[in-house]
């Protein structure tokens, strides 16, 4: 049976999943983010911020698929598939969000100083989101496997509200702003202060729906599929 692992943490990315009817299995990496980062600049040259995100995903991915514990030691790993089987069939989903504004890439804020500062400099203004999404295909070849590895950006512009001072102070008082790159949520408390978006929802909650479809369907895989596993119907 073939099942979604997504390589997050995320809650606002599970909940996606579950909302668009997706039982996704959840494993967190350990990255070294700025690692990742540091190497790729070195292989490649300098990033723009949509194949920043994407390198980040796809390490999200692998570092999983490296990883994934079997029973005997999931208790002690330090990632745990609750309920998994370690013989089913996974496509293996990993993910990364970063906010492009005046040409400067950012993540989640470092503390509550920077995330005023960020939306001091972000308010009444317009930024881009990017979400990497990388998929690889762990599956048994006898169950349709294939082995594939693959990956895209959705980008989406967000317009920020003029927010007052005394607004950046409570919101950030919070704490939710140091929990999500860019410093901001459009599905939680921070939805009150997006205006608008131009592109995908659902990319700037942190997962595309109609994106990850795409990139299932390379992998000859629909999305009805993962509805029927999360009914619990065998196809």
């Amino acid at each position: 049976m073939t099942r979604l692992l997504l390589a997050s943490a995320s809650p606002a990315r599970r909940a996606t999943l579950a909302g668009a009817g997706i039982d996704a299995l959840v494993a967190t990496s350990r990255v070294d983010e700025e690692a990742e980062l540091t190497a790729a600049t070195e292989r490649f040259g300098a990033l723009e911020p949509a194949d920043a995100v994407l390198v980040l995903a796809h390490a999200k991915a692998q570092w999983v698929v490296e990883h994934r514990p079997t029973p005997e030691a999931e208790a002690e790993a330090d990632v745990s598939v609750a309920g998994q089987d370690p013989a089913s069939d996974l496509i293996v989903i990993g993910c990364d969000s970063m906010l492009e504004l005046d040409g400067e890439i950012f993540g989640k804020p470092a503390d509550a100083a920077q995330a005023g500062a960020r939306w001091r400099t972000m308010r009444g203004r317009s930024a881009v989101l990017h979400t990497g999404h990388w998929l690889i295909d762990d599956r048994d070849p006898a169950a349709g496997g294939t082995g594939g590895t693959l990956g895209a950006t959705s980008s989406t512009v967000v317009h920020f509200a003029d927010l007052t001072d005394a607004e950046i102070d409570a919101y950030v008082a919070t704490g939710e702003p140091l929990a999500v790159a860019g410093a901001f949520t459009v599905d939680g408390l921070g939805g009150a202060f997006v205006t608008g978006i131009e592109g995908d929802y659902h990319g700037v909650v942190g997962l595309s729906l109609p994106l990850l479809r795409e990139l299932l369907g390379e992998l000859g895989v629909t999305i009805p599929e993962l509805w029927r596993q999360a009914a619990g119907v065998v196809a």
